[in-house]
């Protein structure tokens, strides 16, 4: 039986993991902390005193590969979301309410009426996202749009800043284009919003464990990465710690290293280094927002926070591309956020207990000169393979990056 040893159980390693081992492979998991899903999990909050995401993750029901990962490991119905593509914002600058409201079908139809845009937009506005299409590899989203115009900074700038992770002035254009043609671009029912019903863990984490078990897979956990040994281009030896591990010129090899962490190890493969931090705030309130209502997903502008997500009685926001702010002490920072989620959510509760999350290289940072970093699947070396977010899916540093790189890894041993 071929064997393949992967190095990291994010959602990259993870995947690879999954299809490897589904081959016939014999699967070899390492993973340097003592939990799987890297940026991708839960945990419970002593303060909280309930389970909560490291980070907030949006999906769309457009992201084919997340999707099927889920059905690989059984987790198909784990993600909730309102039942149409709609989109509900709060300026609180200004005061208006609105929803972006996408139509069913390919033609974008909603587009063409004004109850379905943001307020104060055109067609002709909608019609120059078309710009993207021909963007240029050096093309900032700022050079496309500059930073004024209600279509920008009421529906393209939120969008743009929460799927790049990067100030719009330096981050790469062409990357936002693959997403809105992937979710967007195929109309409601590939752009409805999602996220994990119980938590990133229940949904991507733990079903993918349980069925690399059942793969009978090999998981070693609090194994990191030192070094690896490297003979007539071909990766012969993995040194973690003090544990060595030989590998046989049969074998493969799959790091699903962040780039950092590659760099580390094999500094000779080129990868963006530069990185933008992110930051969560969690919420506990008294009882669950108007009783037991479904799920809510509500885009902020205006304020500090960004992104609200509501389940039951938590409430979390993400602030993207927020290395200033990540500087700020976390008991400031939950003041700022709690000001605009109480505005948004019309909530007379004075400030819950809360939790602070700072992820500080949360992603790389997605300029056009950091697209041009972005290695494949396939090294120089032989059985050596690559998978992470920051590889060269075409699309930003998303969860369905993470899981499309794992398949491309996959893809890769597979074919070699």
């Amino acid at each position: 039986m071929t064997r393949t040893h992967i190095v990291g159980a994010g959602l990259s390693g993870l995947a690879a993991g999954v299809r490897l081992a589904k081959a016939g492979h014999d699967v070899v998991l390492y993973e340097s902390s003592g939990h799987a899903g890297g940026r991708c999990r839960s945990y419970h909050d002593s303060v909280l005193d309930c389970m909560i995401d490291n980070g907030n993750h949006l999906l769309l029901s457009g992201n084919r590969s997340a999707l099927v990962f889920l059905n690989e490991i059984g987790a198909e119905d784990s993600l909730v979301g309102p039942s149409d593509a709609d989109f509900p914002f709060v300026d609180l600058a200004t005061g208006d309410r609105w929803a972006v409201r996408i139509n069913e079908g390919i033609f974008p139809w909603w587009i063409l009426m004004s109850s379905r845009r943001p307020p104060d937009t055109t067609l002709a506005d909608f019609l120059s996202i078309l710009r993207l299409a021909w963007a240029g590899s050096e093309a900032t989203v700022q050079d496309l749009f500059g930073k004024s115009g209600a279509v920008f900074t009421r529906f393209l700038e939120p969008l743009a800043v929460a799927a790049l992770n990067t100030p719009l002035d330096s981050a790469a254009a062409k990357p936002l284009w693959t997403v809105l043609r992937e979710t967007f671009g195929r109309g409601g029912t590939a752009c409805r919003p999602l996220i994990a019903r119980e938590g990133l863990s229940r949904s991507f984490v733990d079903p993918a464990l349980d069925r690399l078990r059942r793969l009978d897979a090999d998981l070693k956990f609090n194994q990191r990465l030192k070094s690896l040994a490297i003979s007539d281009s071909v990766v012969s030896q993995l040194q973690f710690g003090d544990v060595a591990v030989d590998v046989p010129s049969a074998d493969n090899v799959v790091l699903a290293l962040p780039p950092f962490a590659l760099h580390a190890v094999i500094p000779e493969i080129p990868v963006p280094l530069e990185s933008h931090a992110i930051v969560n705030a969690h919420f506990k309130l008294p009882s669950p927002l108007n009783g037991e209502q479904d799920t809510l997903i509500l885009g902020i502008l205006g304020g500090v926070a960004e992104w609200a997500f509501v389940r039951g009685s938590v409430v979390s926001v993400t602030v993207s591309a927020a290395d200033a702010l990540a500087e700020t002490p976390a008991e400031e920072i939950g003041v700022q956020i709690w000001r605009d989620v109480a505005n948004a959510l019309d909530l007379s509760i004075d400030l819950p207990p809360y939790r602070i999350v700072k992820e500080r290289r949360a992603t790389f940072a997605q300029t056009p000169a950091a697209m041009k970093c972005r290695p494949g699947s396939k090294t120089r070396f032989k059985n050596l393979f690559l998978a992470g977010d920051w590889t060269d899916t075409g699309l930003p540093a998303t969860i369905e990056s993470a899981i499309r790189s794992g398949h491309n890894a996959a893809a890769a041993v597979l074919a070699s």
